[in-house]
């Protein structure tokens, strides 16, 4: 037969190392492992021999904890797309064979490209598609919160967005969501789009954010290639979840820069800008901030402040300021308590200025009704 089922033992299963994209899967529920001629779907989980370490020499752990790889060890990962210019290009392959971790989170994939200063993907060898004990294939979309046709537009948002990966987004997301946290102020957290990567989760859960969600609780392990329904689908379940606990405000961060094409993608849908309150951009340099609040502005998108990886340079801020005519703070500020209260109040003001604008466009047009 092209397709085969085979038992697992819950030793074997308790052995493996699950990977942090696993994270929403019972381990405790009955698994076979199915193998053959099988095409892999985004978000179907594996177990895999690890056969040679290359760039990741550890896996993060549904714990988030990086669990030491080993030649031989035995990896329950989930099979996705990567972008990430720093690192690695991947895909998922169109069969069962050898392929790559290209990401720390646990992404299976087929290598298509990889930066310089890296060394290529540890190789990985599927031994089969974990699937349930009526034998079909697990996918991260079983485990997924459920679909939502609206959000409490009550709480206000803040979206960082940046240049580039590695422009220090995550860094800020987590020092506004502290400084919020210190005035008191319930503050709620997502990152949208990226890759898997239980690092990021975990500095807005530390920071003190609560709830905190990525797009695996929408049960996609990645947001590479996906289209402009399923980005809408992640801002929607991730928003009314968040919403839904009521915060004051929510933090929404945004993988990669704003030319990545699902970046670009999730900036040119109506209902995502007309929810957000607030920008913050983080830059690498005073150019990339320049390009990029132009960017944004061009699209009528209210950019608040600037930060990132520039900020390490007062001349590079100095540079920032003087061309964007922008407040620039440097990330570890954004946890004090006059910069978080100043965001905060500059939200709350454009929000207020936004619903008397619409409110004065509705009763002119019944005027003239």
């Amino acid at each position: 037969m092209d397709i085969q089922l085979e038992a697992l033992t819950k030793k074997r299963l308790e052995q493996s190392k699950w990977a942090y994209t696993t994270r929403r899967i019972n381990q405790e529920q009955e698994f076979q492992l199915l193998h053959g001629k099988l095409i892999p779907l985004p978000g179907d989980l594996l177990l895999a021999r690890v056969d040679e370490i290359g760039q990741h020499k550890r896996l993060e752990l549904v714990s988030s904890r990086r669990a030491s790889l080993f030649e031989g060890d035995e990896i329950v990962v989930v099979y996705g797309n990567r972008y990430a210019p720093d690192q690695f290009e991947g895909i998922v392959p169109d069969h069962l064979g050898a392929c790559r971790l290209v990401a720390a989170g646990g992404v299976a994939a087929r290598l298509l490209n990889r930066h310089d200063r890296v060394k290529s993907a540890t190789r990985i060898t599927p031994l089969g598609l974990l699937a349930d004990k009526q034998g079909h294939r697990i996918n991260l979309s079983s485990a997924r919160l459920p679909k939502v046709d609206l959000i409490d537009p009550t709480p206000l948002v803040l979206v960082v967005a940046g240049t580039s990966m590695n422009s220090g987004k995550t860094t800020a997301c987590a020092n506004l969501v502290k400084g919020f946290v210190r005035q008191n102020i319930d503050v709620a957290a997502a990152k949208f789009t990226g890759t898997g990567a239980g690092a990021d989760y975990r500095a807005l859960v530390d920071a003190g954010a609560d709830p905190v969600f990525d797009f695996i609780d929408a049960g996609y392990v990645s947001t590479y290639r996906v289209n402009r329904d399923t980005l809408l689908d992640i801002v929607m379940t991730l928003g009314a979840e968040m919403a839904a606990a009521q915060p004051e405000i929510i933090v929404v961060e945004i993988a990669d820069g704003l030319l990545q094409r699902e970046t670009a993608r999730l900036f040119a849908t109506p209902f995502f800008t007309d929810w957000i309150d607030g920008v913050i951009f983080a830059a690498n340099d005073a150019l990339g901030a320049q390009a990029g609040v132009s960017w944004l502005t061009a699209r009528q998108l209210p950019v608040v402040a600037i930060t990132g990886i520039l900020t390490s340079s007062p001349l590079a801020q100095r540079e920032a300021e003087g061309v964007c005519g922008l407040p620039v703070y440097h990330t570890n500020s954004l946890a004090r308590a006059n910069i978080s209260s100043y965001i905060f109040s500059c939200l709350k003001f454009r929000k207020q200025h936004r619903l008397d604008s619409s409110k004065a466009v509705m009763a002119m047009d019944v005027e003239q009704g």
